[in-house]
This record gives C-alpha cells, sequence and structure tokens, in this order.
C-alpha cells in the first residue's frame, strides 16, 4: 500500500521560478515546431514575456512576504524578502540582457555563431553562414538559467542549492562558445568555465556531505538547531565538521561570484563569451550568488559560537582583501576593454564580500543596493562594447589618410584599449554613456556606484571592521585609475590615424595575373609609402587595413543603454526609494 501523501504546494510563491522555467521548456518546443522563418522573434517574444512576468509576480509577492516569510515544502523553496529583492535584481538584469542578445545591429547580425557546434574554420561553418542560420536556442538557455539564478537564493536546503547552481550554470557553459567570431577562443572559454566550475560543484557538493554529517539534514535551519543542540546528532560534537563543510559550501559559491583565489576563470571567460553573455553573466549570477551567500551566511552565523562565528569571518575578511588587491592591480594593466571589466568585477566581488563580513541586516541592505547598481551599470557597459566594431578597407579606401566611410567588411568588437582613441568624436552619445558607467564602477558621486560603495563601507565600519573598510576605498582609489584612464583615451586622446577612425594596419598581396610576374609577398605592404606597388603590368598587392566604427544599433540594445544610463543617475541622485526597498527586504535576515 502507497502511503505517500503529496505535499501541499504554494504555487503562487513559487510562480517567479516557474513562469520562467515553464518559458524555457516551450522554447524548446517552440524550436522543433515553429518554422524557422519566424523561429527568432517568436523565441525573444516569449522570452521577454516570461521574464516581465516573473518581475509582476515578484511585485504581486512582495506585501505579502513582509509578514512572514513563505516556506514551501519544508523549506526546499524559502521565500524571503531579501530571496524576493534578489529576484528582482536579477529579474531586471536578465530582462536588459535580453535586450542586448537581441541586437542584431545595422550589420543585421547577431554577436552568435549560425552553427555553434560546427568546428572553427571549416566549409560547414562557411555554409551555415551563407545561409543566413540562426542561432535561437539561446533564448531558452538565458530561460533555463535564469530560472536557476531565480531559485538559487530562495530555498533553504543544499541540495536544492545544488540544482539550482547546476541549472543555472550548465546552459552558461554553452552559451559561452556560441561566439560569432573568435571562435576557438570563445570555445576556449567555455571549456575553462566548464571545467573549473565542475571543481567548484565539486567543492559545494562535498561541503554537503560534511555539512549532513554533522547534523543529519541537509536544511539550514535544521543545521542552525543542532549547533544550538549537538546532542540531537551523533556527530553534534565536532563543530570542525559543520566549520570545513561550511568553508566548502562557500568555496563553490564564490567561485561563481568571481572572488579571489577562485577567481582565475573570469578573465578569460569574460573576454571569450559573446559579449551580450558576458555582460548577462557578469550582472545576474554575481547577483543570484550573492543572493544564496548571503542566506548560508548569516543563516548558519545564528548558530555559530563565538570562536567560530571569528574564524568564518577571518576566511571572509582574507577573500576580501585578496579579491580587492587582484581586481584592482591586474585591472590596471589591461589593453583590452573585457578583460580590464573582468578585472573590475573581481574587484566588485570584493566589495561586496566587505558589506558582509558584519553578518547583519545593515549589511545585507548594502548588498542588495549594491546588486542592482553594479548590475546596470555592468549591463550597460557591455552594450557598448557590443557596438564598437572593427571594420576592413581594401583599395583606395585603405590608403586614405582621413575619414573612412561607414562600409567595408564589419568583423568582431574592437576590444584593444588602443582603438578605442578618439573614439567621443565618432559617437559622442555612445562615449558619454560608457563614460558614465565607468564613472559609476569607479564609485564617483552622483552616481549610483558611489551610494553603492559607500553602503558596503559603512557597514563593515558599522560591523567594527574599519580596516577592511580603509583598504576598500584605497582599492576603490587605485580603480579609478584605470576607469578614467579608458574615458581620456576615448575623449581626449586623437585617433591614430589623424581620423575619426584608429587603424589596425594589414596589409595583402593579390595576384592580378597568374599567368606572370610576382607580388610583394602576403603579410606586409611595401616599405616606405604603404601603398600598392606594382611590378610591371602583371602583378599588383591590395592593401587593407582594419579600423574602428560605431555600427547602429536596431533598437533593443540602445533602449538597453539609455535605461541603464538613467538608472545609474537616478539611484546616484534620488536613491531613497531604492533604499528603502532595501531596508525592507533587509528586515528579515535569511
Amino acid at each position: 500500500m502507497n502511503d505517500f501523501v503529496a505535499p501541499p504546494i504554494d504555487w503562487a510563491a513559487v510562480s517567479p521560478v516557474l513562469i520562467v522555467l515553464a518559458a524555457g521548456v516551450l522554447g524548446v518546443l517552440l524550436e522543433a515546431f515553429v518554422p524557422a522563418r519566424g523561429r527568432r522573434a517568436t523565441q525573444l517574444a516569449l522570452t521577454l514575456v516570461a521574464l516581465a512576468g516573473s518581475l509582476v509576480a515578484v511585485g504581486l509577492l512582495w506585501d505579502r512576504v513582509q509578514e512572514h516569510a513563505v516556506s514551501v515544502v519544508g523549506g526546499s523553496y524559502l521565500l524571503t524578502p531579501f530571496g524576493l529583492a534578489v529576484q528582482a535584481v536579477v529579474g531586471v538584469c536578465a530582462l536588459l540582457g535580453v535586450l542586448v542578445v537581441a541586437e542584431r545591429t545595422t550589420t543585421g547580425q547577431d554577436a552568435f555563431a549560425p552553427a555553434a557546434a560546427a568546428v572553427p574554420g571549416t566549409a560547414y561553418e562557411d555554409e551555415t553562414r551563407r545561409a543566413g542560420l540562426q542561432q535561437t536556442e539561446i533564448y531558452p538557455l538565458i530561460l533555463f538559467a535564469t530560472g536557476g539564478m531565480l531559485l538559487f537564493p530562495a530555498t533553504d536546503d543544499l541540495i536544492v542549492m545544488f540544482v539550482a547552481l547546476e541549472v543555472l550554470s550548465l546552459p552558461l557553459y554553452v552559451l559561452c562558445a556560441t561566439a560569432r567570431r573568435r571562435r576557438l577562443l570563445s570555445q576556449e572559454a567555455a571549456f575553462k568555465y566548464f571545467v573549473l566550475g565542475a571543481f567548484a560543484s565539486a567543492l559545494f557538493v562535498f561541503g554537503i556531505a560534511l555539512v549532513y554529517g554533522f547534523a543529519g539534514t541537509v536544511r539550514l535551519q535544521g543545521v542552525v538547531a543542532v549547533l544550538a543542540d549537538p546532542s540531537v546528532s551523533p556527530l553534534g560534537s565536532m563543530p570542525a565538521l559543520v566549520l570545513v563543510g561550511l568553508l566548502l559550501v562557500l568555496s563553490g559559491l564564490l567561485f561563481k561570484i568571481g572572488a579571489a583565489p577562485f577567481h582565475a576563470w573570469t578573465p578569460d571567460v569574460y573576454q571569450g563569451a559573446p559579449t551580450p553573455i558576458t555582460g548577462f553573466m557578469a550582472a545576474c549570477t554575481k547577483a543570484a550568488a550573492i543572493g544564496a551567500l548571503v542566506r548560508v551566511l548569516f543563516t548558519l552565523a545564528n548558530g555559530l559560537d563565538p570562536a567560530t562565528r571569528h574564524d568564518v569571518e577571518v576566511a571572509l575578511w582574507a577573500v576580501a582583501i585578496l579579491t580587492m588587491l587582484v581586481g584592482t592591480v591586474a585591472g590596471a594593466v589591461q589593453t583590452d576593454v573585457k578583460r580590464m571589466l573582468a578585472y573590475s568585477s573581481i574587484a566588485h566581488a570584493g566589495f561586496l564580500v566587505v558589506g558582509l563580513v558584519g553578518m547583519d541586516e545593515v549589511g545585507s541592505q548594502a548588498v542588495l543596493f549594491y546588486l542592482l547598481a553594479y548590475g546596470l551599470a555592468t549591463i550597460g557597459a557591455f552594450a557598448v562594447v557590443t557596438l564598437v566594431r572593427e571594420r576592413t578597407l581594401t583599395g583606395d579606401e585603405a590608403l586614405g589618410d582621413g575619414p573612412v566611410p561607414d562600409d567595408g567588411v564589419v568583423l568582431g568588437e574592437a576590444t584593444r584599449l588602443a582603438q578605442w582613441a578618439g573614439l567621443g568624436r565618432k559617437a559622442p552619445w555612445l562615449t558619454a554613456a560608457f563614460s558614465l558607467f565607468l564613472l559609476s564602477m569607479a564609485g564617483i558621486p552622483l552616481t549610483a556606484g558611489f551610494v553603492a560603495k559607500f553602503g558596503v563601507f559603512s557597514a563593515a565600519v558599522e560591523a567594527g571592521a574599519w580596516p577592511l573598510a580603509l583598504l576598500g576605498v584605497l582599492a576603490s582609489a587605485v580603480a579609478v585609475f584605470f576607469y578614467v584612464r579608458v574615458i581620456v583615451l576615448m575623449v581626449l586622446t586623437p585617433p591614430t590615424d589623424g581620423g575619426d577612425a584608429t587603424p589596425a594596419e594589414a596589409a595583402t598581396s593579390v595576384p592580378a595575373d597568374a599567368a606572370g610576374g610576382t607580388g610583394t609577398g602576403s603579410g606586409g605592404a611595401p616599405s616606405g609609402s604603404g601603398a600598392a606597388t606594382l611590378t610591371g603590368a602583371a602583378t599588383r598587392t591590395l592593401v587593407s587595413r582594419t579600423v574602428v566604427t560605431v555600427v547602429g544599433s536596431r533598437g533593443p540594445a540602445a533602449f538597453a543603454i539609455a535605461v541603464c544610463a538613467v538608472g545609474v543617475l537616478l539611484l546616484g541622485v534620488l536613491p531613497a526609494g531604492a533604499l528603502d526597498l532595501a531596508g525592507q527586504a533587509a528586515q528579515f535576515r535569511p
């Protein structure tokens, strides 16, 4: 006889996650049944509607969770004001990130390979590109990743948390390998992310095993109960077991936020992944992982004795100091925009940890505001990067020294910092937006970043960690250097060719008549003039050069950049409303 009784489930409480995951499943079915010509528009509409619906569900639940936390299936899904606020931040950032993903620019191409499984450089890849195939599978993958992110900070069960970790991670591993250009770099980034992510997941699972061995349960509240009364568990008299398990679980979470010494994947993955996916990962994954980190850390801290709690605080101090040091020092010497933003992300992970060392409500409020401010600036910055491209000119255009027309063969993003010289002359509004995002990351007053950093440093001071807050201020001062350096390069430095474009010199030689004569060789222009050289009338050299252009947006990316810029300004000038909401969310600690 089957005595199983299905537990009652509060479907309304789970609706923010269910809407997104159900849309992901529907998106997979659409891939099978919708004709190719209408697949992209259908997938995009479904993704945007699902994310907007999830945000609406979060808003409808807000007043309810202010009264009491909502527990589903004994804590497998535990919705608190803090967890709901993290879901709201993830939803907003994901919605803006999808707009950047949907951008096709005036070139008619998005950032994704037509066939990601094709071997780079093969005839099959060329055929898929000529056929105009589109990688619409990215939208269901984004929905599944977002669903995992929404579940990640909303559970009291470590096993469910691990499932959420894998649900958000596996789609990202695939998405990182789908870049349209620099295919080998993209696949290398995906492989590194997968391998290192597997190690982080192993640490997380091993930590869960140790916590279960200590308490006989994987529910965080159950672990706290055993810490309060060790006699209820056979191994309850071994607090070192739960301490080691906690540190291993935290290691897996710190990997996801890119904190040192678990940061090694960040620069390579941020550089190799498609730029829209990089922005999506940088904002959404960090918010979800911080939410889970706060839930684990703050919940178990309630049951730790003073000595064990001190050990955890020392570990957080070490992680925060090392992360800020790595992010600021390494970021100052980068020559690639995406790698610079990657090290900036590492530094910001350190600032977030600074706000958490006190493990109190003040810190959780500051961290919530920081996640929103950082997410808006990051998505906006990577959206700008997607529009700054390389373009190949040939023939007479390549020989000119002045401004060049907006034509030629448009290539991938121009990510070398030297290529951004004089960008303000060609795209002043785009340069202004990017400068605003960089100033916010630097923590300049009247931007969201200033209020966010002030909040986390104040939380550290209130918790008695003023030396850590002082180090954070010093690290922020150092970080200002590499942010302002880019602004100076864009605004005050003239282009290296004296025009509106920055050249990356290249030349190729093409035989004009295969029956006679020889060219000048492949790879370099003739010395002296850099112009075409003729040997008799039989041979000519086709000179080409690569310049920087700003491609036009067809709407989605431009809208996302505008929303992010307005958000960064409003949160910096009028932060009271967002701070009040963050304060309401922090009233109930996870």
